[in-house]
């Protein structure tokens, strides 16, 4: 309770910070729109929003309320033109840096998510000073409650999530792009190399023989044994290629199978262990499976490693794989572009690549995507419960009654004055009059909460299915 009760005073005295922030920041839009002083806008927006993240960090460690980062995605980096310079709107520059700057006060003051950081810090004070007393004595419930606060404020807006996820899912498809782009030249480099030359050699060899054959039957002969090596070498050439492009043994019998054919290729000792109800979709299987072979490939050539275990398991739908080595360690994804390629292959699904690899090992990496396995198996029963489901057959079905006839319809009799002998289905009308409206508004507010009830409960049990698969004719509580 005593340590609450500290980090409500530490909440509280962070008032002593935003009064002078509050001036300095009027003073300062008054200058940077009123006087043209427009350079000093960004320090000052950087400021506001250096102290709202230390909120937030307060709010998510002691509140118990967790809020995110809201603010859109900076500008990219101007990007040259073929003469070298760097245009803004119809400007050329020689540098980025003037480009750069309008680039990111644009960003700044356009961001919603700035204007409320400021609406925040001016009320933040008055919403502390009424909190004074509960942070000493009810320092949780305070604490709750001020959490809830900031996040009303600070916390990201479905619109800053949306653009946060177009410019990320701009940025994966590009990487995509550019990774199917490599993977391309390296098919088109790996044919052209191996398989193409071996059968150009093929064809040669083949217009030596027929020169031969006639005249020196045993060279004939000789050239034809090379010309069946050259053609077994070219199939095999061709056969890595198509591994390279998709495994067979992945195709046909899944992630597992396929990591242990890795396993058994690899010259370590690896060791796998396998806890998948059903198979990943078939890119995620790609991707993990040459994710794993690119760490083997790692462990083995740079790590100097001896032993390597690969656990491949689940955590409901999100598909879970580590990757854990006994070699040198040190590894570092800016040295090389393995891991970064990793990255770019699981990013395609929103997965995430952590490293953990500290001089003198050992070397752990780990990845997961989500989503990756059916919703089935996601870990206990997708519908909702049975007295859940009670509740809103109960609300859909009933909750007309007292919002309507006795609530609404009710009102407007005891508002214009209705004849006594049309009310008398109203419980309402029948109570003494301190108590007609009281019941009335009850039983309005009775209606609406049993509607609420019935569009929360499902919604809350999965709301990601819920925003899915919902609508008129399926019913809600059926489905999530």
């Amino acid at each position: 309770m005593l340590r609450k009760v500290g980090r409500g005073l530490v909440i509280l005295a962070m008032i002593t910070v935003e009064l002078p922030l509050i001036l300095a920041t009027a003073l300062t839009l008054i200058l940077a729109f009123g006087l043209g002083l427009v350079p000093l806008y960004p320090p000052l927006v950087r400021l506001v929003r250096r102290t709202a993240g230390v909120t937030r960090r307060q709010v998510t460690k002691w509140c118990g309320v967790e809020i995110e980062d809201p603010y859109l995605p900076p500008p990219p980096p101007p990007i040259p033109q073929a003469d070298g310079l760097y245009r803004y709107d119809r400007t050329l520059y020689k540098t980025p840096r003037i480009p750069m700057w309008n680039a990111r006060w644009k960003w700044m003051f356009a961001d919603p998510a700035t204007w409320r950081d400021f609406l925040w810090l001016l009320l933040d004070p008055l919403v502390k000073l009424a909190l004074a007393l509960p942070f000493l004595f009810l320092a949780p419930h305070a604490l709750h409650a001020y959490g809830k606060w900031a996040a009303f404020l600070l916390a990201p807006t479905a619109k800053s999530k949306l653009v946060g996820q177009v410019v990320r899912l701009n940025v994966v498809r590009s990487q995509a792009v550019d990774s199917q782009a490599a993977e391309m030249r390296r098919i088109e480099r790996d044919l052209h190399d191996g398989a193409q030359a071996r059968l150009v050699a093929l064809g040669l060899t083949l217009g030596a023989v027929d020169q031969l054959v006639d005249t020196n039957p045993v060279a004939a002969k000789a050239l034809l044994n090379k010309a069946m090596e050259t053609s077994s070498e070219a199939l095999a050439e061709l056969r890595r290629v198509v591994r390279g492009i998709h495994p067979p043994v992945l195709a046909e019998r899944g992630i597992g199978d396929a990591v242990r054919a890795l396993a058994l290729d690899s010259p370590l000792k690896v060791t796998v262990e396998l806890d998948l109800p059903h198979r990943p979709q078939p890119p995620v299987e790609a991707a993990i499976y040459f994710a794993v072979s690119e760490l083997l490939s790692n462990a083995a050539r740079h790590g100097s490693a001896d032993q390597v275990t690969i656990d491949i398991s689940h955590r409901g739908r999100m598909l879970c794989v580590t990757v854990m080595d006994d070699g040198l360690g040190g590894a570092d994804p800016s040295k090389g572009s393995g891991l970064r390629g990793i990255e770019r292959r699981l990013a395609a699904f929103d997965g995430v690549i952590a490293l953990m690899s500290p001089p003198g090992g050992p070397t752990t990496v780990s990845m997961s995507v989500p989503d990756a396995l059916p919703e089935e198996y996601a870990g206990g029963s997708s519908r909702l419960p049975r007295w859940k489901s009670a509740i809103v057959v109960v609300g859909w079905s009933l909750g007309w009654l007292p919002l309507f006839p006795q609530g609404v319809v009710a009102g407007v009799f005891k508002a214009f004055n209705i004849d006594e002998h049309e009310k008398a289905w109203f419980l309402a009308l029948y109570l003494s009059p301190p108590w007609q409206w009281p019941t009335i508004i009850l039983m309005m507010c009775l209606g609406v909460a049993m509607y609420g009830a019935a569009l929360y409960i499902p919604l809350q049990h999965s709301a990601e299915r819920w925003m899915a698969e919902a609508h008129p004719r399926r019913p809600w509580f059926e489905k999530c």
